[in-house]
C-alpha cells in the first residue's frame, strides 16, 4: 500500500463522512423550516401577531392624541375659569378701583 493510496482512501472517508453531514444537516433544515410545528410555523405566527399589534399600536396613538387633544382643551378652560374667579374675588375683596363712598355728616349741635 503506497502514500498515494492511503492518502486517496482517507479523502473517500472523509468524504463520505462530509457526504452524511450533509444529509443529516439537510434533514434537521427541512424540520426546521415546517410550516407546520417548526421554526416556519413560529414566524407564521410571529407575523400575524406583529401586524395585530402594529393595529393596537395605531389604534393606541390615535386614542392618546385624541386624549392629549381634550385634556388641552380642558386647560385651556380651567385656566379661563381661574382667571374668571380670581377678578371675581379681587373685586369682592376691593382691590378693583371703586366708587368713593360718602361720608354722613353728622350735625354739630354741641
Amino acid at each position: 500500500m503506497t502514500l498515494s493510496t492511503i492518502l486517496q482512501l482517507a479523502l473517500c472517508l472523509f468524504a463520505g463522512g462530509l457526504a452524511a453531514f450533509c444529509l443529516v444537516l439537510s434533514r434537521r433544515l427541512r424540520r426546521l423550516n415546517d410550516l407546520e410545528s417548526g421554526l416556519g410555523a413560529a414566524i407564521a405566527v410571529m407575523t400575524v401577531e406583529i401586524g395585530r399589534l402594529e393595529g393596537a399600536i395605531g389604534a393606541a396613538r390615535s386614542e392618546a392624541t385624541a386624549a392629549t387633544r381634550d385634556l388641552a382643551s380642558e386647560v385651556e378652560r380651567a385656566k379661563a375659569e381661574r382667571a374668571y374667579w380670581a377678578l371675581q374675588r379681587s373685586m369682592v375683596a376691593g382691590d378693583a378701583p371703586a366708587r368713593p363712598r360718602l361720608r354722613r355728616r353728622v350735625a354739630l349741635d354741641a
